[in-house]
């Protein structure tokens, strides 16, 4: 922490250097939040454009979460050793580099390394965008720069897809990644004036916590490529799943015992011990898996159940980033006037009600349900991301905040991953369940399924066929088989929409048990 913001601390007053340095680390942590997400709906332009195959091109993501969940913990150690200034000049500089090569990629491979560079060199900006809020403000400032910090990350899961479905349609999918490149440059600017010089601490390198380094790096790139990889391998029907959840397990423990067993370890984990930070983690983590689980389901739904087109998909998505824009800074208000604890209540309650609102989805269910729910969960979203962060941090001392960081990041992330791959195995499944049953209620021996057969066999006829020729004359064969074709196509429609509503149903119950977890934490005034 530099001079003037020990003295801002003391104060409650903040410099133009601290208050640039929040801004620059609140835009750096937009930009790799956004990159994310910003190809999800472009992925079908760019495996096209690359000739790449759908497995190849599932990589392009997968490689840039390895890569960020592998660094964000490392955050808070690199900075003790580089100091803050390297690391974030270089991470950002990193960044707009490979976002450049990745614009620029010929083939398939290239772009797969190239997301991944650009994952480890953006995975900096998140954390340490955290860590300059809560060192560079004092405890008076934190709301407000955890109201910006919440824009951050909430505008940038909605903004991506929106943007790269956009840009993708209307010029090229390349451009998706030339759009990182004027913030980045900014960011560049804004540290290099107002983040103090510090002198590097080359000799923690040396005695640096490597084991724990390396079994941590193993057990979550191994977990998270065994998320990413899980359905499309079918699981634990696949030996590259297995052995991947092996190399996690073993991976993880190693991690956690290391690092309770160091001196000096790289990150904190006792941390987790600390009643308030320890339950909002838990808390965060499920808060992750839930966002962006519903982050992931929303446009699938969109693009199964009712056939939207990228752009489409992004348009539908603006008012979910835009309430949160609003939110996010009317939040620090609603907290002075209660508290931080009920706020986080209040969060997870809005939120559950949001998740709850699509759990009778129909094919009249599209953006005209949605989108309102879209808005109640934005409102929710942005309670809990700023009051979350302003409890999490209260009573930590300053030393321990490059942990906190670093741990309550990765946890987010960590939930996410989870999140996204229940969620697309519990629709798979729910759909194939609800389908059995639905199929074992069409039955040809029921008076109803003759009678739609009989209908939908005149009309594909244009009316050309009696009643009789439709149930048993070899006239109306063929359109007998498109009549039983599109009661199939019908019965999985069916059958996916009511899928989609029981994964909102468990979203919105780990909501509300979420809001029971925020009466247990203890109580803090902002």
């Amino acid at each position: 922490m530099t001079g003037q913001a020990e003295i801002g601390q003391a104060t409650g007053q903040v410099s133009l250097r601290s208050w640039i340095a929040v801004l620059g680390g609140v835009v750096g942590c937009f930009m790799a939040g956004m990159n994310v997400h910003v190809t999800n709906a472009s992925l079908p332009d760019v495996r096209g454009s690359l000739g790449a195959s759908f497995e190849e091109g599932s990589w392009i993501t997968t490689a840039y979460l390895v890569a960020e969940i592998i660094i964000i913990p490392m955050t808070g150690w690199l900075v003790s050793v580089f100091s803050m200034r390297r690391v974030l000049m270089v991470g950002t500089g990193g960044f707009i580099l490979f976002s450049i090569v990745c614009s620029m990629a010929p083939d398939i491979n290239t772009m797969i390394i190239a997301r991944a560079l650009q994952g480890a060199f953006g995975g900096i900006l998140i954390p340490l965008s955290f860590q300059i809020i809560v060192s560079e403000l004092p405890p008076s400032k934190h709301p407000f720069g955890m109201a910006l910090f919440a824009v951050a990350n909430n505008v940038a899961q909605a903004a991506g897809p929106s943007l790269g479905g956009w840009l993708t349609e209307a010029y090229s999918w390349r451009w998706i990644f030339y759009l990182q490149v004027p913030p980045g440059l900014l960011l560049l600017a804004a540290i290099g004036w107002a983040t103090p010089r510090a002198p590097a601490s080359l000799d923690r390198l040396r005695s640096g916590d490597w084991r724990g380094i390396i079994a941590m790096a193993l057990g979550l790139s191994a977990l998270q490529i065994m998320l990413e990889e899980g359905e499309r391998k079918d699981w634990f029907a696949s030996t590259f799943i297995i052995e991947t959840a092996i190399i996690a397990a073993l991976g993880l423990t190693a991690f956690v015992l290391v690092e309770l067993w160091q001196k000096t370890p790289f990150i904190n984990l006792r941390l987790l011990g600390r009643y308030n930070f320890g339950l909002a983690s838990l808390m965060q983590f499920t808060f992750g898996a839930v966002v962006f689980g519903v982050v992931f389901l929303v446009p699938n739904y969109f693009a199964e159940a009712h056939g939207y087109n990228a752009e489409q998909i992004g348009l539908t998505m603006i008012p979910y980033g835009l309430v949160q824009f609003v939110m996010s800074f009317a939040t620090p208000k609603l907290m002075q006037w209660t508290s931080v604890r009920a706020i986080i209540i209040l969060g997870f309650v809005v939120m559950a009600a949001g998740c709850l609102m699509n759990i009778h989805l129909d094919s009249n269910a599209a953006a005209n349900v949605i989108v309102p729910s879209l808005v109640v969960r934005g409102i929710g979203q942005s309670f809990i991301v700023v009051a979350l962060g302003v409890m999490a941090v209260g009573g930590l001392e300053k030393s321990e905040l490059g942990s906190a960081s670093g741990l309550f990041s990765t946890v987010r992330n960590v939930g996410g991953a989870i999140g996204i791959a229940v969620a697309s195995q519990f629709v798979v499944e729910r759909e194939k369940l609800h389908a059995s049953r639905i199929g074992e209620a069409a039955s040809p021996f029921s008076i109803a399924f003759r009678e739609r057969t009989i209908e939908l066999v005149r009309v594909l006829s244009g009316q050309q066929v009696d009643r009789h020729t439709a149930s048993y004359g070899k006239l109306a064969e063929p359109y007998r088989q498109q009549a039983l074709a599109v009661m199939d196509k019908s019965v999985h429609h069916d059958a996916l929409l009511l899928a989609y509503s029981d994964a909102f149903l468990i979203a919105g119950i780990s909501m509300l048990i979420c809001a029971f977890g925020g009466l247990l934490l203890r109580k803090r005034q902002p």
